[in-house]
């Protein structure tokens, strides 16, 4: 009985093993590199490829359509995919410009769809090291999967030229026939599946990660274009905020775009706790000049210079951090100019501002200043918050205290007229 419970117990033991066996069926992470390629998409790109290597994964695709964008998040993304274990497969959808070239030159195998196109890489600013270095990428690149380097050249450099193809001071851009014509493209396959079968993983689970919350709001904000726009916003308020007294809306919301800009970077890991700090600090040193300290001097100069030095950092490399900063002064310029033509002429302004000009053609009086008040002994009348009611001589004036507390009834000396302002001191007993 007992030997026979054990066979029964090993029989299972063996069914449990092979059904797991069996169960384990290959996996295929699909992931999609979609808009502008930016540093809040190669942040998703690490951890979807992060996810694949956990999974242990048989294969990765990548599907690719993208006009470009940033090439440091680009370089970020393929050393990404030369770092994976597993078969990496490119599909181009519709566009793989500019940066999504690189990114689809990286992949161990490269499919195109029918009327998708590859290539229009030419870097800006068109530097000759800047244009050296992109095309020793992508030669490099196109060379480690055996496909033609000059054509890979062609598509950054308008001085390289390929018989029958492209001609020199133009920019390489292959159509998908061509690319297949050239070896460039593996083959064009209308589907994803096409691609998947053709590599063995037909019958595949497929896993199709996902940008999280986190990672969406981080692309939007990290966007050249948007992040240009936060900056101009930042410093426009900023501006109205020192050039007026107090403090308002603009500067608050100048502060907002300016929060967003640095959070976008913090989650595409682009700026680290320091930036903000010193963001803070030159926020801080700002609110000193506004609130406490009359005037502009060195507490808003430092603040400014530490609100500038913090989005200097924030940046891969100062050259890129200046031609945005300068980018956003330009449009803060342009947008202060605008709002000061629109909004000067239109009705929304005299809601808030007043425009009309007290003249003697239209019976408007100055007030007298009371100059012979100076240096008069009275009493306050009510307490002095600074500002409250005095009596000088059996009459009543509203006068204000030399920025201290007086209560009612204390000595006071007139010390100061300016205007209509009259100003006491408290006399000590």
């Amino acid at each position: 009985m007992r030997r026979s419970r054990k066979v029964l117990l090993g029989l299972c033991l063996l069914f449990l093993l092979t059904g797991g066996v069996l169960a384990q069926e290959a996996m295929v992470y699909v992931i999609p590199i979609q808009g502008t390629i930016e540093p809040g998409l190669a942040e998703f790109l690490k951890r979807a490829l992060n996810g694949a290597k956990i999974d242990e994964v048989e294969g990765v695709l990548l599907e690719i359509d993208t006009f470009g964008g940033r090439v440091d998040a680009a370089t970020e993304i393929v050393d990404l995919i030369l770092d994976m274990p597993m078969p990496v497969i490119a599909y181009v959808r519709g566009r793989a410009w500019s940066a999504g070239a690189l990114i689809a030159l990286a992949a161990d195998y490269l499919v195109m769809a029918p009327g998708s196109s590859i290539g229009a890489a030419e870097p800006r600013p068109t530097e000759e090291k800047v244009v050296s270095a992109l095309r020793a990428e992508f030669e490099s690149l196109a060379e480690r999967n055996d496909r033609d380097p000059q054509i890979a050249a062609a598509m950054v450099d308008k001085d390289v030229v390929v018989e029958g193809l492209v001609e020199k001071d133009k920019i390489l851009t292959l159509s998908a026939k061509e690319a297949e014509r050239r070896g460039f493209a593996d083959f064009i396959a209308a589907q994803r599946h096409q691609v998947l079968s053709k590599y063995g993983f037909g019958d595949a689970r497929i896993i199709e990660p996902s940008p999280n919350w986190a990672e969406t709001l981080a692309r939007f904000l990290t966007d050249p274009t948007v992040s240009s726009l936060l900056l101009s916003v930042g410093f426009l308020g900023l501006i109205v905020e020192i050039t007026t007294p107090g403090w308002g809306v603009p500067g608050t919301g100048g502060l907002i775009a300016l929060g967003l800009f640095f959070g976008g970077r913090m989650v595409a890991g682009l700026a680290g706790i320091e930036s903000v700090i010193i963001f803070l600090i030159g926020v801080v040193l700002l609110a000193l000049e506004v609130f406490v300290i009359p005037g502009f001097g060195l507490a808003g100069i430092t603040g400014l210079m530490a609100i500038f030095y913090s989005i200097l950092i924030s940046f891969p490399s100062p050259a890129l951090a200046l031609r945005v900063i300068v980018t956003s002064l330009i449009i803060t310029v342009a947008l202060g100019l605008v709002l000061i033509r629109r909004i000067g002429k239109s009705g929304v302004w005299r809601r808030f501002v007043l425009d009309t000009s007290e003249t003697k053609e239209k019976g408007y009086v100055a007030p007298i200043a009371k100059t012979e008040l100076l240096g008069k002994k009275g009493v306050a009348q009510t307490a002095l918050r600074p500002s409250g009611i005095i009596e000088v001589e059996g009459e009543r004036f509203d006068a204000l205290s030399e920025g201290m507390y007086i209560p009612a009834g204390a000595p006071i000396v007139v010390s100061k007229v300016e205007g209509s302002k009259i100003i006491v001191a408290k006399l000590s007993e």
